[in-house]
């Protein structure tokens, strides 16, 4: 084990072996190794006076700016807890998270400081305001804290509170060793990253998978982030162009986004080496649409935020496999359970269940709900699937989506497959409604491609021709589908 397991140490010792490469990008804006270093040691000593210490949670909302690293690497270095907030929430929300996680004080961008400031008069959080040229006036003049907090593995870094997709949100809390786990696994075995390399920054830094995968990946690995507040896919093939990027990281419906693009071949893509999709399942005509406009490979993973959250994914150097989340990843552990909690043979379907260096303590002072999750040693997904004889995983779907019409289990996931091979749909999500008769009917909320002509009655027909009678949608509706703040469709939103 590391001698300090904290994770500030990626970017302490490469602002000492790479001092002047580029860290983090925004447009013009380019901070070294050196300058990201020495700007979160002042950001830490303004922590130390607003009374932070080692264990003490601090929350974090900023959007994708070179702020964010400035001070969730500032709140690493005292040993504090970073709690990470979505800036797009509302006082109501942000107060319950402020109160269950016992939150001392907060970071906030000044864009969303109206709101956490509704918030700080009910849980009385201290709120530090970061206002671009006041703070870069204030840390100016403010000396560097000189030192690094010492952490033990078990020590909890993050606490990601759950989207709560059942109930009140609940907080994830990750340790050291947990993250510092994941991101070398990923260095190591999934996606290389090393000086010179240049990351597409474009997943909510907020988010388990832009903090792991994009920010504390790319630091430790010595490569440059470089940062887009909020996604567009043009604009996001301009950054591929112009700063040269390698390494693109991105959920399905950022990818939907830049097929979506007129003419992608006006942009040059040929500094891509790799992309990497999670977050949701990757439909497979997305998949092949992206490698065939691109020409770079897109390999799907999986995870959680409980799991860091890299779990599996279909390993650069094995054979990927279009429509799978892959193999374990180092470290980890898969298994299928019934409902039962028994293990399901090759081909069934079952529930994900995971241990291993990657899985979360527990969530934050929820004993009964994190020993609901990991019974016997082992962290319950929710997310069905099966396992075919090469030990690749292959996602049907979450537990609580299934739909079950008149007996029959059907799964959205390959209802949604099939509706992606339609030529004129962009995005598509399958959803169960309940229905006096059948139990539940299944219905689809589409978004069609620019120009399309098809009509809801013509596409349910298409879809009805191409799967069993029990599985197609008998009611289909155009429209726009909404979305979390990492682009993943919100399926609990849907109303049909």
């Amino acid at each position: 084990m590391d001698a300090n397991p904290n994770i500030v140490t990626f970017l302490t010792e490469r602002a000492v072996t790479e001092p002047e490469l580029p860290a983090i990008k925004l447009g013009e804006t380019v901070l070294s190794y050196r300058a990201l270093d020495d700007v979160s040691a002042r950001f830490a000593t303004i922590l130390t006076e607003h009374g932070v210490r080692p264990g003490d949670r601090v929350a974090l909302i900023m959007p994708n700016l070179p702020y964010f690293p400035i001070t969730y690497y500032a709140m690493l270095r005292l040993g504090a807890i970073v709690v990470p907030m979505n800036p797009l929430l509302k006082a109501g929300e942000i107060a319950f998270a402020w109160t269950d996680a016992e939150v001392r004080v907060a970071v906030v961008f000044t864009l969303f400081a109206d709101e956490a400031t509704k918030a700080a008069t009910s849980t009385g959080t201290d709120v530090i305001v970061v206002t671009p040229g006041e703070l870069d006036a204030l840390l100016a003049r403010t000396q560097p804290s000189p030192e690094v907090a010492v952490r033990d593995a078990e020590d909890t870094a993050v606490i990601l509170y759950t989207s709560g997709t059942t109930g009140q949100p609940k907080g994830a809390e990750l340790t050291h060793h947990n993250l510092g786990s994941n991101v070398r696994t990923t260095l190591e075995t999934l996606l290389p990253m090393a000086p010179g390399d240049v990351v597409f920054g474009g997943l909510p830094l907020f988010h388990s998978f832009g903090q792991t995968v994009g920010l504390n990946s790319a630091i430790a690995g010595g490569a440059c982030l470089t940062l887009l507040p909020r996604f567009d896919g043009e604009q996001a093939l301009q950054i591929v162009q112009d700063d040269k990027v390698t390494v693109f990281l991105g959920v399905p419906t950022m990818y939907m986004g830049l097929l979506a693009v007129k003419d992608p071949a006006r942009f040059d893509t040929s500094t891509l080496r790799i992309a990497a999709s999670g977050g949701a399942s990757l439909p497979v005509e997305v998949l092949r649409g992206v490698e065939q406009t691109f020409g770079f490979k897109l390999i799907e993973g999986y995870g959680l935020s409980e799991t860091s959250p890299v779990a599996s994914f279909n390993h650069p150097d094995r054979d990927s496999k279009p429509g799978s989340i892959g193999t374990p990843i180092r470290g980890v552990e898969f298994g299928l359970r019934d409902e039962n909690d028994r293990e399901v043979g090759e081909g069934e379907i079952g529930e994900i269940v995971i241990r291993g260096e990657n899985v979360m303590k527990g969530y934050w002072n929820r004993p009964d709900a994190t020993a609901e999750v990991m019974r016997g040693g082992w962290f319950h997904t929710g997310d069905l699937a099966t396992r075919d004889a090469d030990g690749y995983y292959f996602i049907v779907d979450r537990k609580k989506d299934m739909i079950i019409r008149n007996g029959f289990n059907v799964y959205p996931r390959e209802v949604e497959e099939v509706l992606y091979t339609h030529p004129e749909v962009a995005e598509a999500a399958v959803v169960g409604v309940p229905d006096p008769q059948h139990g539940e009917e299944i219905a689809a909320l589409v978004t069609l491609r620019d120009g399309a002509t098809v009509t809801e009655d013509a596409l349910r027909d298409w879809v009805k021709d191409r799967i069993a009678a029990y599985k197609y949608p008998r009611i289909v509706k155009f429209g726009a589908l909404p979305k979390g703040p990492t682009g993943k469709i919100l399926k609990r939103e849907i109303r049909l």
